[in-house]
């Protein structure tokens, strides 16, 4: 493959990222539902999953078989403790505007400069390391994807750096990082193109992967049972199937242990874990996505460790490039290819993000403190601070890949990547005494973190940094030897004597054990100061204190707006700081113009905005160098948010309250609306009752005066006049059974006289009493009935009128000569069902819901179906369902007939009280 076309796809990467990522920041992300979406934060935490877990994870089971999986066990340990741990991290940070790990640490223990600035270079010394793998992991992938040398070997880095593929990365990076991750001075802004980016770069490692997987795994092998089986065939390979004899249950705790530490002190994974978080809820997802991400990003490192070293055992090829020496050894250029991107992809996300968390370090606890502790600068408040501060992080960015880059030249090239990333994580699992026990124990002081991170710091760099500069000749021999000025005892992977420890564990332990020590011993010995005590009852309880501590005024002193007002805008525009003041006090109906004098609030606004542009630290020297504060007791810190509890629940009272009283009017008012309703339907009940009895009447009456004044009439005519008057006669009897029924119906009044009763029966007996009336129109009728189905228990005669109601429906709408009625019975989930369907003109959509209610026929002359008589049935027919504990409802497409259903609940077979 031609170097013109790897560096082409390389920066072919690169400005798809910035694609990406300026697509993003154009679109507004935050707001429209991008970077708002949990799964794009989900994938931006698998930043985790860098070049060691891509090409370094195959050759660490290479050598030890399936202890890698111990690096990926921790973080999924740890996801169900999200809640508890991630969660208060985010609440904190938030609250707190917390900027890094180093800012946390420096706003726990009372804003302390000097602890933020130790724990930002711990951290850079600590994270150069990792990554000057990633720098190696892309120059070694370039010169294999160039040569096609698969024997070639970890040495690839020792060249001059300008023919170095890897410094013109690094370069690419830096120019990247910073244009998406310094666009402005406010480190806690999110970076939404940023993020974009990172979760699309998860996304495109995790398919690259799992396609050279199934590449290997199906393509050169058959399956996972074939690689699986030749290996464990192979007497050099059998041992990668156990744990190796050196690796014992130590060794796999103290992995998990600081793969859980690393997830969460990592600068990068606090990054994009903590300072670029949306929402608190977003953890919910994440907290089983993540894990889902590691076990199918591994799921295919066994086969393809044992693979490789089926085709490559004994030729010299380094294991950490199996992963794509094995494409290019079959020929395979394009998925080699996508492969080198997926690499890319891997170590450029985590070089990125990590910088960005570095830089942001290096200019608000190192640089910033550093500016401030010359008087001259703190008393002149220079104008152009933000700028100053900017240009800071954006060479912190250039000047950290420089050295990580010289690292890799001097250091890392000569050792394998996952070796030197245990050393970083090893490296950060120093700051866990101080953050856990910051945010859970209100006791520990700075004191104690600071001898607590120091010790265990120091004991890190002896025993695992400087074996590293031991093997590259940077440091002589004679040190691991005889040890530190040649006493034995002070050997770097054999500190305080050997006890039986691989060279990480003995590193982790002694580190750790004597951070711990160092940490609780300084804390219980070292009273705190008024600011520490503060700061440690937020942080422990900032569940409890959040919504009172972002809504109180922990501050006392005297403060002058115009001060507050120059000194934000020496950080940022003169014209937005006046505008965040004015919304604020906006906000908080604060009068600026009126008052000479600050209210507290927009003094602790002030300083919170400064939190999140220079950090926690020297926002508070800021802000202290233009007003006079006084000293606040932990007895006025308790008053102030007990205060600020008791008022905000009272206003969540008084909301509720009105609430309350809004449903409550609301309520009232659609009862009101319900009853004025009723009155006019009942008046239209009414109107259509009468005019239903008026009409019988009028005939009856109207016949009976022509019989009577016509004694002679013809007999035949007599005759038909008197059917007639019994027609009517039976209507106006029938219309008063109804109003009579339900009224007894919805009153309670009228007993069902129950017994068991089957259905299909009672359906022929409704069929042949609408018999009639279907030879007069001519309609066929089709009965669908399971005959052995279960009895019901119920009243048959009104069973009955319910089905001869619906029958007769049927009949008025159906077509003459053309019309069809099906009537279907059957049992089903412990009911009998019943559908009686039409092909009438059906009922249109708005009618459907209403048309059982008792009043809806007299309001229905506009309705398509004839409106005739009074419309009582259907209303009888629903609450003689109901009153048997079965329901019933229409089914109808407009101009394609209706089918009205109901159900009635089957008597149990093993219901015994009722003679079937």
């Amino acid at each position: 493959m031609t170097p013109a076309l790897v560096i082409g796809a390389s920066f072919g990467y690169l400005a798809l990222l910035f694609g990406i990522a300026y697509w993003a920041e154009k679109r507004g992300a935050s707001k429209r539902g991008l970077v708002a979406n949990p799964w794009t934060y989900a994938f931006s935490l698998a930043v985790y999953c860098t070049a060691w877990t891509y090409y370094g994870s195959v050759g660490r089971a290479s050598v030890s078989g399936i202890e890698f999986v111990a690096i990926y066990i921790g973080p999924t340990l740890l996801a169900p403790l999200w809640f508890m741990v991630l969660r208060k991290l985010i609440r904190i940070s938030k609250l707190q505007r917390i900027t890094s790990i180093a800012d946390l640490i420096s706003a726990r223990y009372g804003r302390s400069t000097w602890l933020g600035g130790l724990v930002t270079v711990f951290c850079v010394i600590g994270i150069i390391p990792y990554i000057s793998i990633q720098l190696k992991a892309i120059s070694t992938s370039f010169q294999l994807l160039v040569t096609h040398n698969t024997a070639l070997t970890a040495d690839a880095g020792s060249q001059a750096y300008f023919t170095d593929t890897a410094f013109y990365i690094a370069i690419g990076l830096a120019v990247f990082t910073i244009l998406f991750g310094t666009r402005t001075l406010d480190a806690t802004e999110r970076h939404e193109g940023l993020v974009a980016a990172i979760a699309f770069e998860s996304v495109v490692k995790l398919v690259a992967f799992l396609a050279v997987g199934l590449f290997v795994t199906y393509g050169l092998f058959n399956g996972f049972t074939d690689i699986f089986e030749r290996a464990a065939n192979d007497p050099a390979m059998v041992k990668l199937f156990t744990l190796p004899a050196e690796s014992g249950p130590t060794t796999w705790i103290s992995l998990v242990m600081l793969s859980m530490m690393a997830f969460l002190f990592l600068p990068r994974q606090f990054q994009v874990a903590v300072v670029e978080n949306l929402s608190e809820r977003h953890t919910d997802k994440a907290m089983w996505m993540f894990p889902l991400y590691l076990l199918l990003i591994n799921l295919f490192v066994l086969p393809i460790a044992f693979a490789g070293l089926l085709t490559f055992g004994g030729t010299g090829v380094d294991a950490d490039t199996y992963v794509l020496s094995l494409p290019l050894a079959n020929n395979a250029d394009g998925l080699a290819l996508f492969t080198y991107i997926g690499g890319f992809s891997a170590a450029t996300s985590m070089i990125i993000v990590a910088t960005i968390a570095l830089s942001t370090m290096l200019s608000n606890n190192l640089v910033m403190p550093i500016l401030l502790s010359i008087p001259a600068y703190r008393n002149a408040q220079v104008q152009h601070s933000g700028t100053i501060l900017l240009i800071t992080r954006r060479f912190g960015i250039v000047l950290i890949l420089l050295m990580a880059y010289a690292y890799y030249q001097g250091v890392s090239s000569v050792m394998p990547l996952v070796s030197i990333g245990l050393v970083s994580f090893a490296a950060v699992a120093q700051f866990a005494p101080a953050v856990l026990g910051g945010i859970y124990w209100k006791r520990a002081t700075k004191e104690g973190a600071f001898i607590g991170i120091t010790l265990g710091f120091a004991v890190w760099l002896f025993t695992l940094s400087v074996p590293g500069l031991i093997r590259s000749g940077m440091l002589p021999m004679t040190l691991a030897n005889e040890g530190l000025f040649g006493i034995a005892a002070l050997k770097p992977q054999l500190l305080f004597g050997d006890l039986g420890l691989d060279p990480l564990t003995h590193s982790v332990f002694w580190s750790l054990f004597l951070n711990l020590i160092g940490y609780v011993g300084g804390s219980l010995f070292v009273e705190q100061t008024g600011k520490e005590r503060n700061q440690a009852e937020v942080f422990v309880d900032v569940f409890k204190y959040a919504k009172a501590y972002e809504n109180s005024i922990i501050w006392k002193g005297t403060a002058y707006v115009s001060e507050l007002r120059r000194l934000l805008g020496n950080f940022i525009q003169p014209e937005r700081a006046d505008r965040a003041l004015q919304q604020f006090a906006k906000r908080n109906s604060i009068d600026l113009d009126a008052a000479e004098k600050a209210d507290p609030r927009l003094v602790t606004y002030v300083e919170r905005v400064l939190s999140g542009i220079i950090g926690a630290a020297s926002a508070r020297i800021m802000v202290s160098s233009v007003v006079k504060e006084e000293e606040i007791r932990m007895e006025e810190v308790f008053d102030i948010l007990r205060g600020s509890q008791q008022l905000m629940a009272l206003n969540k009272e008084l909301r509720r309250k009105s609430e309350e009283l809004d449903a409550l009017t609301q309520e009232l008012r659609k009862v009101n609306q319900d009853l004025l309703r009723s009155d006019e339907l009942k008046d239209e009940f009414l109107y259509t009752v009468t005019h239903e009895l008026r009409t019988p009447l009028t005939s009856i009456r109207a016949l009976s005066e022509i019989l009577h004044d016509t004694p002679d009439i013809d007999e035949e005519q007599r005759q038909q006049f008197l059917a007639t008057m019994v027609r009517e006669t039976e209507r106006l009897t029938r219309l008063i059974e109804q109003v009579l029924d339900l009224e007894k119906l919805e009153s309670g009044k009228q007993k069902l006289n129950e017994e068991s009763i089957l259905l299909p029966a009672l359906i022929d007996e409704a069929v042949d009493s609408v018999g009639q009336l279907l030879r007069d129109k001519g309609i066929s009728i089709q009965v669908d009935a399971q005959r052995n189905m279960r009895p019901i228990l119920g009243d048959a005669d009104r069973i009955e009128q319910v089905l001869i109601n619906l029958l007769s429906n049927a009949v008025k709408f159906c077509p003459e000569e053309e019309g069809h009625i099906t009537v279907s019975c059957y049992y089903v989930d412990n009911e009998v069902k019943v559908h009686v369907t039409d092909n009438g003109p059906g009922v249109e959509p708005a009618s459907r819901k209403l048309i059982f209610d008792k009043f809806f026929q007299a309001r229905q002359h506009h309705q398509r179906r004839n409106t005739s008589g009074s419309g009582l049935g259907l209303a009888i027919c629903r609450n003689i369902v109901v009153l048997h504990g079965g329901r019933i409802w229409v089914e109808s497409n407009t101009d394609q007939g209706a089918r009205f259903s109901f159900t009635l609940p089957a008597i149990s077979p093993t219901d015994n009280t009722v003679n079937a």
